[in-house]
């Protein structure tokens, strides 16, 4: 009877991860259906490369580059400010915090990355873009600088776990070993924890970003939602996420506007499979 239940388990478990890998083809390949009809309008060079979006002016503009610019701009912002933070944070409480401190830290951590994105855009809209504004003296505070502090407070909680992992897995031996050799307890954590942890914390950081790449409501309530070329992280963008949560509603099925949302999705889908592959091969990098 044993055996019978652990044969049903383990296809049951077979089951699910090839039902996982079919549903993602089967979604790309839905956006490939969708998507690809736009190119027969506009080329794949034109709608990549392509400086104005007005998707409903006469004749369309489809070109994505600022969406594809404001989306990098923006993550790149959230990556300065949340990666330092979060591999500190992850450092303190592996290696630095009191045991009873560590899991306080540790569930309230967990409890920010439960936060729903839209409750963390409306509180970046009363509080946070007022404040970008007077401090830098700018007609709005709704840019890209704004964007990047919400993505990177919504970015940390992933980071700090993922890196806390990592820290917490590497053997007790090499630490003990170099403290045993004569180093501090910092040059411990800095010259032999972080090396032995360093394809975690990468996959941590990577998958944070695979979070705001993707992140959608806290980015369109926040960021000004403007399709130009941006000139610095100080004025108003709009991401490719946003486009698409903004504009799909109003697009007329069949339409090329319709096409132009689903090739701005295949063009999401490739970025964000790009990075969680990258974050996977790091994470399963053999020292």
């Amino acid at each position: 009877m044993r055996k019978i239940k652990e044969f049903i388990i383990e296809k049951l478990i077979l089951l699910c991860g090839i039902a996982s890998i079919f549903f993602v083809i089967m979604i790309f390949l839905f956006l490939l259906k969708e998507g690809l009809a736009v190119f027969k309008s506009v080329s794949p060079f034109k709608f990549i490369l392509g400086k104005s979006w007005y998707p409903i002016s006469e004749p369309a503009q489809l070109g994505i580059l600022p969406l594809i610019l404001g989306s990098l701009l923006v993550t790149l912002g959230a990556a300065i400010i949340s990666i330092p933070i979060g591999v500190g944070c992850a450092i303190y409480i592996a290696e630095i915090a009191p045991l009873r401190l560590k899991e306080i830290l540790k569930a309230g951590i967990e409890l920010l990355a439960a936060i729903p994105s839209v409750v963390l855009g409306f509180i970046g809209m009363v509080t946070l873009v007022p404040m970008v504004k007077n401090v830098f003296h700018l007609p709005t505070g709704l840019t890209a600088l704004s964007g990047s502090i919400m993505l990177a407070f919504m970015a940390m909680p992933t980071i700090v776990t993922i890196a806390e992992d990592a820290l917490y897995s590497v053997p007790k031996n090499y630490k003990e070993g170099a403290l045993a050799l004569g180093a501090t307890h910092w040059q411990a954590i800095w010259r032999v924890m972080l090396p032995a942890a360093s394809s975690g914390i990468l996959a941590a950081v990577m998958l944070g970003l695979g979070r705001v790449i993707g992140e959608t409501m806290a980015v369109m309530m926040i960021t000004g939602n403007a399709a130009v070329l941006p000139q610095s992280i100080l004025v108003p963008v709009r991401t490719l996420t946003a486009t698409i949560a903004a504009e799909m509603g109003e697009a007329v099925v069949g339409s090329e506007h319709y096409f132009a949302l689903f090739a701005v999705g295949i063009v999401l889908f490739v970025i964000s499979f790009a990075i969680n592959v990258t974050a996977d091969l790091f994470l399963h990098k053999k020292q």
